[in-house]
């Protein structure tokens, strides 16, 4: 009876290591770029755990993996792999539309201990009711990244930089001692990336924080969208999209890039010859006694509800999200933000980055997380995306006497396709 006993309690032992679970599943995860790749580098330590649970991560690209996602959810979940990843902004559009493409969480062990390791903005977008349809991932806090060498030849110091002229400025000075080279870049045909960072850091977005209201023409907003014409029009800013920026920062063509912080894993993991040369900068403000903080990006997994895999599929997800060691790991190899608290605490966020000069560019990134408003997407994000993008290359080649009207325009749009008010 005792030999029984031992026995047993040596098996529990071992099911509750992870090391010996009996259980054995195939995953599919789509994903892109950089996270695709930060995801692959959680699954020595998980198969540490989970041997037989096998996981291949594929890199589809951002927009494919939200169309591809879309169209699934449409066929009713028919060809949803096991996790998916979905930026928080577009969140809401997949929950509003398709409520039951994807699994609660909470059925599958994301219980109310797990949920309040993430701070409250990153769960807002991925939580309805008593349904919580995905776990946080990383976030976005905005700063400059940029090439100390380009900038010291033009006898530029970044800590200087404290307005949006002093960056337009900075920028003429950099052109002209380094030819051939921009400032900085924006994907002004498709991406509304700049005006989302400087509106978000001016405290203003496409809808009210609860998403109730159109807010897209409120004076912010306005002021956001006219600074960026004005460093388009000084040759501050030229066009470029995502690969066209990767190409420029290998190159040598491009001095700056202004992104959320997960962006550090991109210029580190495409730029490798290239250490020693980059710094970062907090963003510049409207004003010099103005805020200095926003967020672009940030992610979520969720779980497909037709996945016949889902318990080993929140193992993952749990894993890869829910530690410090996954979430640690990615930010070591990719540079993605955690929003897992615990993680952000992490001694090596503190550590000198010899790829950045020995800055501590973790420390110097994270500490504007405090100071970021919330900026939320709503199930009609894609909807005022398109009519944003399409008003601001309207106002760029002239269409609008000015970025107030330019953005009336843009609020009676997408109150027409929303049925939502304009505030007042």
């Amino acid at each position: 009876m005792r030999f029984k006993l031992l026995a047993a309690t040596a098996a529990l032992a071992l099911l509750a290591s992870g090391s010996a679970s009996a259980e054995s599943a195939n995953l599919t995860i789509w994903s892109w770029n950089v996270a695709a790749s930060a995801l692959k580098s959680t699954l020595p330590g998980f198969n540490k755990q989970f041997p037989d649970i096998k996981v291949t991560v594929e890199d589809l690209g951002n927009s494919q993996v939200f169309d591809k996602t879309l169209a699934a959810c449409a066929a009713g979940g028919d060809g949803v792999p096991d996790i998916v990843s979905i930026e928080n902004f577009e969140a809401e559009i997949f929950w509003s539309r398709f409520p039951d493409c994807f699994a609660n969480l909470k059925e599958l062990g994301y219980t109310a201990d797990i949920q309040a390791k993430f701070p409250d903005f990153k769960r807002t977008e991925l939580e309805v009711g008593d349904v919580a349809y995905a776990m946080p991932w990383d976030s976005g806090p905005v700063a400059v990244f940029y090439r100390r060498d380009m900038y010291e030849k033009a006898g530029v110091d970044p800590s200087t930089i404290s307005t949006w002229d002093d960056f337009i400025a900075a920028g003429k000075k950099i052109s002209a001692a380094n030819p051939g080279v921009v400032m900085a870049q924006a994907d002004f045909n498709g991406d509304s990336e700049w005006f989302r960072m400087i509106a978000n850091e001016q405290g203003c977005g496409y809808f009210s924080t609860d998403g109730q209201n159109i807010t897209i023409n409120q004076p912010a907003c306005v002021a956001a969208l006219q600074k960026v014409k004005e460093m388009k029009d000084a040759g501050t800013l030229t066009a470029a999209n995502w690969d066209e920026k990767i190409q420029a920062n290998t190159a040598g063509k491009a001095a700056s890039q202004l992104y959320g912080g997960w962006y550090e894993g991109t210029v580190r993991s495409t730029s490798p010859d290239l250490k020693g040369k980059w710094g970062v900068y907090r963003m510049p403000s409207l004003t010099a006694d103005g805020p200095h903080a926003a967020n672009l990006g940030g992610s979520s997994l969720a779980i497909s509800a037709t996945s016949a895999n889902k318990e080993a599929a929140w193992k993952f997800v749990n894993y890869a999200l829910g530690t410090n060691e996954g979430q640690v790991t990615m930010l070591k190899e990719f540079g993605l933000v955690p929003s897992l608290l615990s993680a952000e605490k992490d001694p090596f966020v503190n550590e000198a980055q010899p790829y950045w000069g020995g800055q501590k560019v973790w420390a110097d990134i994270l500490a504007t997380l405090p100071k970021i408003v919330p900026s939320r997407g709503t199930a009609f994000q894609s909807d005022a995306e398109g009519i944003f993008k399409a008003t601001q290359a309207k106002f760029f080649a002239g269409g609008y006497p000015d970025a107030k009207a330019a953005l009336d325009d843009a609020a009676k749009q997408i109150a027409s396709a929303t049925g939502l008010p304009i505030a007042q």
